[in-house]
């Protein structure tokens, strides 16, 4: 469960997650992070959030931004919000590192979510993209339907797909929720790929 003054890093893409306010201090209305990228980064997976709204305020550096297919260069001072459905990714082109107050309304499951895919990444189990393997991300992203999807390949294709390979998944002991320090590593390294 995250907390206030928690800080959370993926070593694969470099971006760490400081909670500034839980989705528990504020009844689950908001949660609000600061959210630091390391320099020269790679574009993330286009995908949206079909029930919240985020805003983004930049404090240093810059970001790039995909949203709804158009590029932008956000810096220091500058503000972003993105409406529910819109899909988007935001990474850290140049070399400066970049961070920003990110405040995502309502919370919903989000702290979940950060916490279970930054957790298989401290522990090297995702791709070199940083991203959960296909057999997790069968039981992952169904789990957390309603803060995070895919913007390709169609979504009744992920449905199909996720589940035909879900019950894999939990077969071989996957789950949907992971956070540090839990003795799982062993059971989900097997599957890493």
């Amino acid at each position: 469960m995250a907390y206030q003054g928690q800080t959370i890093e993926n070593p694969f893409t470099g971006q760490s997650l400081h909670f500034l306010t839980t989705a528990r201090q504020t009844g689950g209305t908001a949660l609000v992070l600061q959210s630091s990228w390391r320099g020269q980064g790679s574009e993330p997976a286009p995908h949206y959030h079909p029930a919240q709204e985020e805003l983004f305020e930049v404090l240093q550096g810059q970001l790039t931004v995909r949203l709804d297919g158009e590029l932008r260069h956000l810096r220091a001072g500058e503000q972003l919000r993105i409406r529910p459905g819109q899909v988007h990714s935001m990474w850290n082109e140049v070399d400066e590192r970049a961070t920003a107050r990110w405040t995502t309304r309502p919370a919903l499951r989000t702290e979940d979510l950060l916490e279970t895919v930054f957790s298989l990444a401290q522990a090297g189990l995702v791709k070199a993209d940083g991203a959960p393997g296909l057999l997790q991300a069968a039981v992952l992203l169904p789990a957390y339907d309603q803060e995070f999807r895919l913007a390709r390949p169609p979504r009744w294709v992920q449905r199909v797909v996720f589940g035909l390979l879900r019950p894999l998944a939990r077969l071989i002991g996957l789950k949907a929720t992971y956070s540090a320090g839990q003795p799982w590593t062993e059971k989900v390294a097997a599957v890493k790929a």
